[in-house]
């Protein structure tokens, strides 16, 4: 294995690793806050301890995010110095700003984990909101630097290519900017509503009567029916965007080798790099170009319109759009099956297998996430700084990297580990029968 390629396994480890609890960051506080002002209204109990449950799940994702955020920052700095004394002058106002919301973040949860039957009700809730607002700005920010990776604005290269005059606002709001940013926003909420949509209803599968697991059906599945087609809308709006501003990337997700007129949508299927063919693949005819351009036989631009050396790797961005595509119009039609079944005379709790499903899906948001996130980095490859630095010229020069890759391994296991037994724990405090229950 070479440095090169352990220093990108070591940040993706670490970006992997820490996006699921990032994502929980986003969307967990108004979910919260949706549980307390049920609970407020209707002064049902499952609510309350619904909305208990979920703030100290908040403070234990937080805590271990925290760590895996920190570890990300050391490393970025540590593997890719390159791109620090290019690029440190631009995306570091963003980094500074988004620390200073994290600790705002940390201020407002302490009064919720250690405030509860100590500060007013109104304080408790104007601190998740104010938790919210602060994960919202942060991810924004760190949506930022990554669009303005994708798509370089406001700068000036100056002599020795070294960064010259910078625009801040620009840099700010690069142009993948808008799409990259909503649509970031609407998979955290979908991802982490289904996550909890299944948790609960393996929880209301096993125990019906469970107060706590039949709010935190409710709840999540109600998030989960508003941000599943704004996640397909906003994916498709990138889409679109890519194949104006990353067309490159665009062609390796749908492994399209040659430029077409009409191209069609590519459904499954491998790429086959040695002849440049697709093997396997379900087309519809003319789909990509519609999607793409509005237009049935508008012009898609394919990977020979590139240099092969500034190819991404083809197989990956391509499987992994797959699986990001498969799963986000999966959860769509769970979303909407659930949507019709909400207002059917039968109760949604006695629907079991709507309630198997949701189980079994439960990751699909995470999962796509993921793949999402592979899309956005590797099909920028080889470039850190889309057209400006490339990913060998930003990479340490220090040797066997394989062992620090080792350690980190180890302790996201432990850490991993950790958090499955707290939410196993927090599933069999909520599935457990009541006091005085045969």
């Amino acid at each position: 294995m070479t440095d090169l390629l352990a220093a990108r396994l070591e940040m993706s480890a670490a970006l992997a690793f820490h996006i699921p609890f990032a994502v929980a960051g986003v969307a967990l506080p108004s979910m919260i806050l949706a549980a307390e002002i049920r609970a407020r209204r209707k002064g049902a109990a499952g609510e309350r301890l619904l909305a208990e449950s979920w703030g100290r799940l908040l403070g234990v994702l937080f805590a271990v995010g925290a760590a895996s955020g920190t570890v990300v920052g050391f490393l970025l700095g540590l593997l890719w110095p390159g791109f620090l004394v290019l690029a440190g002058s631009v995306v570091g106002f963003a980094f500074v700003v988004e620390g200073f919301f994290f600790f705002l973040e940390a201020i407002a949860l302490g009064a919720i984990l250690y405030g509860r039957n100590r500060i007013p009700e109104i304080v408790r809730l104007g601190s998740l909101a104010v938790i919210g607002l602060a994960s919202f700005a942060s991810a924004l920010l760190i949506v930022s630097v990554n669009a303005w990776m994708n798509t370089p604005s406001g700068i000036e290269i100056g002599p020795g290519g070294r960064i010259g005059e910078v625009d801040l606002l620009r840099v700010l709001l690069p142009p993948a900017f808008p799409t990259e940013a909503v649509h970031v926003l609407s998979t955290a909420f979908l991802a982490l509503s289904f996550a909890l949509l299944g948790f609960h209803a393996a929880g209301v599968r096993k125990r019906p009567e469970s107060s706590v697991h039949r709010a935190g059906l409710r709840i999540a599945l109600a998030f989960a029916i508003s941000f599943a087609p704004l996640a397909i809308l906003t994916g498709d709006a990138s889409a679109k965007h890519d194949a104006r501003r990353q067309p490159s990337k665009l062609a390796a997700a749908e492994a399209l080798f040659e430029t077409k007129a009409g191209a069609p949508l590519s459904i499954g299927g491998w790429p086959d790099m040695e002849n440049r063919r697709m093997v396997g693949a379900i087309e519809i005819p003319r789909m990509l170009s519609f999607l793409a351009t509005g237009s049935f036989s508008g012009k898609v631009i394919g990977l020979d319109a590139f240099p092969p050396e500034e190819w991404p790797p083809v197989p990956w961005v391509h499987a992994s759009f797959q699986v990001m595509v498969g799963c986000g119009f999966a959860m769509l039609g769970i979303a909407l099956w659930g949507a019709a079944l909400w207002f059917c005379p039968r109760p949604l709790e006695g629907r079991r297998l709507f309630l198997l499903a949701a189980a079994i899906a439960a990751p699909a948001g995470f999962v796509a996430i993921e793949a999402g996130w592979i899309v956005t980095e590797v099909g920028r490859q080889p470039w850190v700084i889309r057209g400006i630095l490339r990913t060998s010229e930003a990479a340490t020069a220090v040797p066997n990297l394989v062992v620090p890759l080792a350690v980190l391994a180890i302790i996201e296991g432990l850490l991993a580990a950790a958090v499955i037994l707290f939410l196993r724990r927090e599933w069999m405090a909520a599935s457990a029968p009541p006091p005085g229950a045969p």
